[in-house]
């Protein structure tokens, strides 16, 4: 089914979706998927998960929505979760990444006037994706998501991701600097995993000049990573986090925390949403949380990701065209020496979800619930279609 009435903001693949269940999909011709995506890594979960449908049930038989203009129990007691999981000390509800990282950036403006800055600017790194909003994608290290939106917004300084010397180097000479947003490991740019003392060092910078630390943690938070949060390999603490896809499991929401001196910045009337922490998003994420501590699937998605990941890496080395196995518990990336964007439609015709990003790198964000069945099948039709495309007999 197809309709003239939706915009045209979107490259859709030739499939629609019925029915899911853990790691399998299913389309409107019965065909089975296997889901290495997870939504874009969403659904950590996966699909259908029980103790998600029975919170979105019972909650939407007793109270979906009152606005902030009141009390939220469910809001609070999300609040209390995820500052005692992440170290953090106060949170904001919202209801997507991109307005996660809105937040962040208001509050490192704030940071900056209390200083008595009056340009502030905010470092962030080339490849770097943190959303789709005039603010946000122009923190955003990818000009494709730019172009044609110009003017973009101000006060922000790029520099390589992974560089501590460069970071270094522009704080020395830049005093109208503030913060440094980052992500613990770039997904959109690539999967990229930076050097292990990466966040410890911007940690000691941002000590060092004053600024925020900002970390988003919209894809790799949690659990996607093997830890609640990406920064706590780091053994650090950031000033701000902002969250938001595998937080609902599917459910819009987003939140960005902050401790320290961010902790006390915003005040009433300087931000809001209407529908974020609603009662109904809050109890699915409370639940979401119940669930990965429940069940130890923080160290699932550690020996998942070191069995995928090492299976991939087994079988295509020395395979001409493979440049590197790469990732970090659930963020899996197969970079290739070509561009490759054609292998998402060829594994979609085999019944396999992959992605594509930055041109050359296959992404997998599997469910952290696959199982190694599922795991192992995924390791064989990529390893097959990574051969056959790479010698050019791919087809779909």
């Amino acid at each position: 089914m197809s309709t003239p009435h939706l915009m045209n903001t979107y490259n859709r693949l030739p499939v629609t979706f019925v029915k899911g269940q853990g790691s399998t999909l299913w389309d409107t011709e019965g065909k089975a998927y296997l889901d290495a995506l997870s939504g874009v890594a969403v659904c950590g979960l996966g699909h259908a998960q029980p103790d998600i449908a029975q919170a979105i049930c019972e909650q939407a038989q007793t109270l979906i929505h009152t606005s902030n203009i009141y009390g939220i129990e469910w809001q609070e007691r999300l609040a209390d979760r995820l500052c005692a999981i992440s170290g953090m000390e106060k949170v904001f509800f919202c209801n997507s990444g991109a307005e996660a990282n809105e937040a962040a950036i208001k509050l490192a403006r704030l940071h900056a006037h209390r200083k008595g800055i009056a340009d502030p600017r905010i470092v962030v790194m080339e490849s770097s994706f943190h959303g789709r909003t005039l603010a946000t994608l122009s923190a955003t290290g990818n000009r494709k998501v730019q172009a044609g939106f110009e003017p973009l917004v101000g006060g922000f300084v790029r520099v390589p991701y992974g560089d501590l010397d460069t970071l270094r180097q522009v704080g020395n000479h830049d005093r109208n600097i503030v913060a440094v947003l980052v992500e613990p490991v770039q997904g959109e740019g690539g999967v990229r995993v930076p050097p292990s003392s990466y966040l410890q060092g911007i940690r000691e910078l941002c000590d060092q000049h004053g600024w925020l630390m900002m970390v988003d943690e919209v894809q790799t938070g949690i659990g996607r990573t093997g830890e609640w949060f990406g920064f706590q390999h780091a053994g650090i603490r950031p000033d701000v986090m902002s969250l938001a896809k595998g937080l609902g499991n599917g459910v819009p929401v987003g939140a960005c925390l902050a401790a320290g001196a961010a902790a006390g910045l915003f005040a009433p009337g300087n931000h809001g949403s209407t529908f974020g922490g609603n009662p109904l998003v809050c109890r699915v994420a409370h639940t979401v949380l119940g669930v990965i501590e429940r069940d130890g699937l923080l160290a699932r998605a550690r020996t998942l990701g070191e069995r995928i990941r090492g299976g991939l890496a087994a079988r295509l080395s020395g395979t001409k065209g493979v440049v590197e196995v790469r990732g970090l518990g659930l963020m899996i990336g197969t970079q290739l020496d070509r561009p490759c964007g054609e292998l998402v439609k060829l594994a979609l015709a085999r019944g396999l979800l992959i992605n594509v990003t930055a041109d050359s790198v296959i992404r997998l964000l599997p469910a952290l619930v696959m199982s190694d069945e599922q795991a192992d099948a995924l390791v064989d039709g990529l390893v097959d279609l990574v051969t056959e495309f790479l010698s050019g007999g791919a087809k779909a």
